[in-house]
């Protein structure tokens, strides 16, 4: 079965594009807009909304095989590839990405990912990531259909991975919406909760993570009081670097904070997702660990979650091979090509760091659907239900593909 012609259409995503550089100095909303000056290049706003691409592939029987180029909501911060709009990115894809996908056989996931992943532009650039992201979402559904199988199963084969027909835990994220939006989670008894969205010290951790320290109380009870006795989820919550500012990076201070958080958290598991922002990699890597070890030797066992600077492949390689932290986050859109993804999952359970494929609420629909896949192949800790900050739009689409798929793999198996 072969590619006999590559189509495109802009799109938009499931939520927006926001400055972090300009959010973390400190901005004032009116209404959904953020009002202040963007500080990162390529912003014409704080607040302006997303955009993806679709890419199709037609395939010479008719069908048609797509995935969704998408960029993070924090594009262009802590090292990622700038602002992805769609009118500077279409002719890229056509004129440069096309024609190394026209006439291929789809017999090989890995090898057609390969043309696009490891070229380089006229000008001697990688790709974007969302283009590379995109690209290799269509490449797995092409595959996929021309060998009549699921995209969990092209990757199992190709990865030689076994079948294993649980569930993944999904881990939902509340958006600023953090009561209410928790509230909704509980009902749903989502495995992995809230993310809550502290990226501002004064509003939301509190100069001495006063707010933060309420917000988990009030969590645990609420956890108690509506999802019962036999309800335990995970407590993950991204802070943006924000514990690091207040406590100005004073890894004691920290540690005793930590201590804190985990008795008001406790019985349950909780996750501290980027606690500093060290502005470079091997910085990062070096502040993260230091953490960790204190966090350790002082009998803390709230896990550490990496995000920032650990963008690529590469960089989650030098984080697990730091045991830098206890999990990190994949973050789909900025690895490029999603065998990046399968791969970063991999390496993480092999050397015992939890792995987390996650993303942004700033994807599609059809960017979830296959992380879904790439999810139950490779077996992370957790996924993230995306896109959006609804919870319920996103929960909804990643929990149904992966029933549906489980179904599917079941019944196949049963044959």
């Amino acid at each position: 079965m072969k590619i006999i012609d590559v189509i495109v259409s802009p799109g938009l995503t499931g939520f927006y594009f926001d400055d972090q550089k300009a959010i973390k100095c400190g901005i004032t909303q009116d209404g959904f807009t953020c009002c202040g000056e963007p500080q990162t290049p390529g912003f014409k706003a704080v607040r302006q909304r997303g955009e993806s691409i679709s890419v199709m592939l037609i395939l010479e029987d008719g069908q048609m095989a797509s995935g969704d180029c998408a960029a993070v909501q924090y594009s262009g911060a802590g090292g990622r590839d700038p602002l992805f709009l769609a009118e500077d990115f279409i002719p890229i894809i056509l004129d440069e990405i096309a024609p190394k996908l026209v006439g291929q056989e789809l017999d090989s996931f890995r090898h057609l990912v390969s043309l696009v992943e490891n070229s380089k532009r006229p000008n001697g650039e990688r790709y974007h990531t969302a283009i590379r992201y995109g690209v290799s979402q269509a490449i797995l559904d092409g595959v996929a259909k021309a060998k009549k199988m699921t995209m969990t199963e092209v990757i199992l084969e190709e990865y030689e991975l076994p079948m294993v027909l649980e569930p993944i835990p999904i881990f939902t994220q509340t958006g600023d919406d953090r009561y209410d939006n928790a509230d909704k989670m509980i009902i749903k008894r989502v495995g992995v909760l809230p993310h809550a969205l502290i990226n501002n010290v004064e509003t939301k951790l509190g100069k001495n993570g006063e707010l933060l320290l309420d917000y988990v109380e009030w969590l645990r009870k609420r956890i108690m009081t509506l999802g019962g006795d036999d309800y335990r989820p995970v407590l993950h919550i991204d802070v943006y670097g924000t514990i690091g500012i207040a406590f100005e990076d004073d890894t004691e201070r920290m540690v005793e904070y930590f201590a804190k958080l985990e008795k008001m958290a406790s019985p349950l598991q909780l996750r501290i997702e980027g606690p500093m922002d060290a502005g470079g990699l091997e910085s990062q890597i070096k502040q993260l660990k230091s953490l960790r070890d204190a966090l350790i030797a002082g009998g803390v066992k709230v896990e550490i979650v990496a995000d920032e600077w650990c963008n690529t492949y590469e960089d989650i390689v030098k984080f697990v091979d730091a045991q830098a932290a206890d999990m990190v986050q994949i973050k789909t859109p900025d690895l490029g090509g999603i065998q990046n993804t399968i791969e970063a999952v991999l390496y993480a359970k092999k050397f015992g760091v939890g792995a987390y494929v996650g993303g942004t609420c700033n994807e599609t629909d059809c960017s979830a659907r296959t992380a879904v896949h790439v999810s139950l192949a490779s077996r992370p800790d957790q996924m993230l239900a995306k896109p959006g900050m609804g919870v319920d739009e996103g929960l909804m689409i990643v929990h149904n593909e992966m029933s549906r798929t489980l179904a599917v793999l079941k019944y196949r198996e049963g044959k």
